[in-house]
């Protein structure tokens, strides 16, 4: 998939979460994705690519960054707990999904319990 369509489904990713929201900050090339105020995806274009910029958890990181080459460490972020990933062979509509309800959750876990939208736990959108 090209790195457009991959934006496209994880936007159309996050409309389906709860307790998300969107903001441009940083002029209208980034897209902050949002679930009470904590940034869980960043969209941008990386110079002529299309990227999607995901928290995830150190040892899966990792492991993504060596199974896949669509994968990198995050671009301008913390590179131990976030990734990019970007159009190309290696990563298909399922596995995005994936990251992107994992970066959900990772990020949702880390909020007070009161302001948690859903159990990170035992919330999965695909079930």
């Amino acid at each position: 998939m090209d790195g457009h369509e991959l934006q496209k489904i994880a936007r159309d990713c996050t409309v389906e979460l709860p307790g998300t929201d969107l903001e441009h900050r940083f002029g209208p090339d980034w897209e902050l994705h949002k679930v009470r105020g904590k940034v869980f995806m960043l969209m941008t274009d990386m110079p002529g690519r299309p990227v999607v910029i995901l928290k995830a958890d150190p040892d899966d990181a990792a492991v993504l960054r060596e199974q896949y080459a669509d994968i990198t460490p995050g671009y301008h972020m913390n590179k131990k707990h976030w990734i990019t990933a970007e159009g190309g062979d290696t990563i298909d509509e399922k596995l995005l999904k994936d990251l992107v309800i994992d970066s959900y959750r990772l990020v949702v876990g880390g909020l007070p319990k009161s302001k948690q939208p859903v159990d990170p736990h035992t919330y999965d959108r695909r079930t």
